[in-house]
């Protein structure tokens, strides 16, 4: 098979599963997968073999060790038996020489696990605990109004849509995570798991670093410049595996399941049930990751995605439309 061949054949299943079933359903007429590429695209250009959000990003390999209380919850094939993993962490937005030592930027955890038989599955997670939007059209109206460069617009943006501050506020109120090994990961949308005997629990994913949360000083961030956390990641691993327990926070009733800039009630506080290890073992080829998506909507049985969140819906049919762009620019 050819090189171009076996990116055909990757586009069709990716595509496949991205917009097959209710996911694209449930996206607004008025916005499209393209819309939402296309705004990111109007904000930090277009970069041709990138993705269009979280371009800078390392490429890694490891392996998952369920934990014995994770089939309690799901009957998903990973709670049951350990599997090899991609990973990939990454800076947000669709900057490739994006900052690592900007404090107002989110980190990103993306897991592919390999099932088998060409089966697999994703976790997407992020180093705050919300979103920024809470609908697909937010989403564009905002990258519309930031790439005006409009501070009044923005700033109106901001005072009609309180919620689109928490991230922010978040992220400025801790310090400048000195290493992608060295800080928490959160899955934003709540899934429902269902284990062998039928009962469903509603839980959010929880990343929680072996090597504790690492932080950076003002004067520190500044010292080590924009470009150091691959480097500082590869001298870590040659010391061994970087480590992340993944966790379930526990859902309630009345939990709501449809706005991932809103956090559960005490949610920090809520009881929380081991999933298993996550260790890293490697950095793989840039290659190796960019031949497919992580795709939130990437889901096995005993794991279900939510119905009612709008942004949950979009997402991974537009991650297949920057694959679509990123695999026929690539050379």
């Amino acid at each position: 098979m050819t090189s171009r061949s076996k990116r055909l054949s990757i586009l069709g299943a990716i595509v496949a599963l991205a917009l097959g079933g209710s996911t694209a359903a449930c996206i607004a007429a008025d916005v499209t997968p393209a819309d939402l590429v296309d705004a990111l695209n109007g904000v930090f250009g277009k970069h041709a073999g990138d993705r269009a959000a979280h371009t800078k990003g390392v490429c890694l390999t490891g392996n998952f060790t369920p934990s014995a209380d994770a089939p309690k919850l799901s009957k998903a094939p990973h709670f049951a038996k350990p599997v090899p993993i991609i990973a990939r962490f990454s800076l947000g937005g669709g900057n490739p020489s994006a900052p690592d030592n900007a404090q107002d930027n989110v980190r990103g955890l993306a897991v592919k696990f390999d099932l088998g038989s060409g089966a697999s599955t994703d976790i997407v997670t992020i180093s705050a605990p919300m979103f920024f939007v809470k609908t697909p059209e937010l989403f564009v109206e905002f990258l519309k109004t930031v790439a005006t460069g409009d501070q009044e617009k923005i700033k109106a943006f901001f005072g009609a849509h309180p919620e689109s501050t928490l991230q922010n506020a978040w992220l400025t109120s801790h310090p400048v995570p000195a290493s992608y090994a060295g800080v928490g990961y959160w899955g934003v949308h709540a899934f429902t798991f269902t284990n062998a005997a039928g009962e469903a629990q509603v839980v959010k994913y929880k990343l929680i670093p072996e090597a504790g949360d690492l932080g950076l000083t003002p004067d520190e961030a500044k010292a080590k410049g924009p470009d150091f956390y691959a480097g500082e990641l590869k001298d870590r691993l040659a010391k061994g595996p970087v480590a992340f327990d993944l966790m379930a926070i526990l859902g309630q009733k009345g939990d709501p399941t449809n706005d991932p800039t809103q956090r559960w009630s005490d949610e920090d506080n809520r009881p929380k049930v081991p999933l298993g290890k996550i260790s890293i073992e490697a950095i793989a080829p840039d290659a190796t990751c960019n031949a497919f998506s992580f795709l939130p909507g990437n889901v096995v049985d005993g794991i279900a995605g939510p119905t009612d969140d709008p942004v949950f819906a979009a997402r991974s049919p537009a991650y297949a439309v920057s694959l679509i762009r990123r695999l026929q620019t690539a050379k």
